[in-house]
């Protein structure tokens, strides 16, 4: 699996129309994001679900946009200036081998990103430590990136930790879990 990272240069095909007809950020996300919740947008990119996570959260909810470029920050920050969304989103940067968030989040999400990380131990280990009991991380992973053997080795890998390990929603073709803290 490659540990490459999406440079911000070409985030444009992150957040487009075509893409959120395809991968609807409110039908994805509603079942695991409720009104009040701390979450995480983990490698938020541009923003395609950052926004939709704090609207699902609510006024009294919000949400924790991290990226390790600044110029994805930069892009979420923008769209939000100025909205009632701008108040709900904290925006932190990560470094390459460490999350350095330290907040205990209810959900996080980390689409199309765990290919990229190149210690999946290490990074399954620090969400872990942020999540709160009983607290769901949805991981979605490309299948032009990711094969199911490594996929499979990925499950593993969080499994070893003492993630509970459960089907993600459907989403042809990419592959999905849910890993919950217990």
């Amino acid at each position: 699996m490659s540990s490459k990272v999406c440079p911000a240069y070409l985030s444009g095909s992150l957040d487009n129309r075509i893409r959120r007809f395809f991968q609807n950020p409110q039908k994805i996300l509603a079942p695991f994001i409720k009104e009040g919740m701390t979450v995480l947008d983990m490698g938020c990119g541009p923003g395609f679900f950052t926004l939709d996570m704090a609207l699902l959260a609510g006024p009294s909810g919000k949400v924790i946009a991290a990226d390790l470029q600044d110029e994805m920050l930069d892009k979420v920050r923008r769209k939000v200036k100025g909205t009632e969304l701008e108040t709900r989103i904290i925006f932190h940067k990560c470094e390459q081998t460490k999350t350095g968030i330290t907040e205990k989040v209810d959900f996080a999400l980390a689409f199309y990103m765990v290919h990229e990380v190149p210690d999946r131990l290490a990074f399954f280990a620090q969400i872990k430590e942020i999540l709160k009991p009983g607290g769901t991380l949805l991981v979605v992973e490309p299948p032009f990136h990711v094969s199911s053997k490594d996929f499979a080795e990925t499950l593993n890998e969080a499994r070893s930790l003492g993630y509970e390990i459960q089907p993600g929603p459907k989403m042809f073709p990419d592959k999905t879990a849910i890993l919950i803290k217990n």
